[in-house]
């Protein structure tokens, strides 16, 4: 009998809004997304999009991009790689929805839904990431690369979440 985990999908939500060492949020990410092939292997990635800051749109514009990789790492281990990478990229947690250099959240884990402890003192991981039904800056980048994705807690569709979400929320690609 083998102890060896199976690679599982993950859908990965980036985002940047703050340039850090002289790179803009769009060369933040395109890096993050080099760096996502040390959690697992990156199997597609999105185009860039660009977005208004959110909740407060007077803030940076931001580039978001999703990415879906191939990872043998459980989800609580996958969280923890991306917050390093996070750090990596200069990452300070001021405040919600702050500017921020990076941010990596797990969007779906191979269809699982619940919550998942983390060691340490962060919150529990849920999946699916509990708001990204209703941020378009989320969901078009996810559709860009998995346009038959189906929310797995409920099955919907993501075109009918797109046609739901928060307007102020939109997002256009990046040329």
């Amino acid at each position: 009998m083998s102890n060896e985990r199976s690679a599982e999908r993950v859908y990965i939500a980036l985002g940047s809004n703050e340039a850090q060492g002289g790179d803009a949020p769009a060369a933040i990410v395109e890096s993050a997304i080099e760096r996502l092939a040390a959690v697992g292997t990156v199997a597609r990635r999105s185009q860039l999009f660009a977005s208004r800051a959110w909740p407060d749109p007077s803030g940076p514009t931001y580039v978001n991009a999703a990415a879906q990789i191939e990872t043998d790492l459980p989800p609580q281990a996958l969280l923890a790689r991306l917050l390093e990478i996070e750090n990596a990229f200069g990452r300070v947690r001021r405040a919600r929805w702050a500017a921020r250099t990076l941010d990596l959240d797990i969007l779906d884990y191979a269809g699982r839904v619940g919550s998942f402890p983390q060691s340490g003192e962060g919150p529990p991981l849920t999946l699916p990431h509990p708001r990204m039904s209703r941020r378009l800056f989320v969901l078009r980048p996810l559709a860009d690369i998995a346009p038959d994705w189906m929310r797995p807690k409920d099955g919907r569709a993501i075109a009918d979440l797109i046609a739901e979400a928060e307007p102020e929320t939109e997002a256009w690609p990046l040329s």
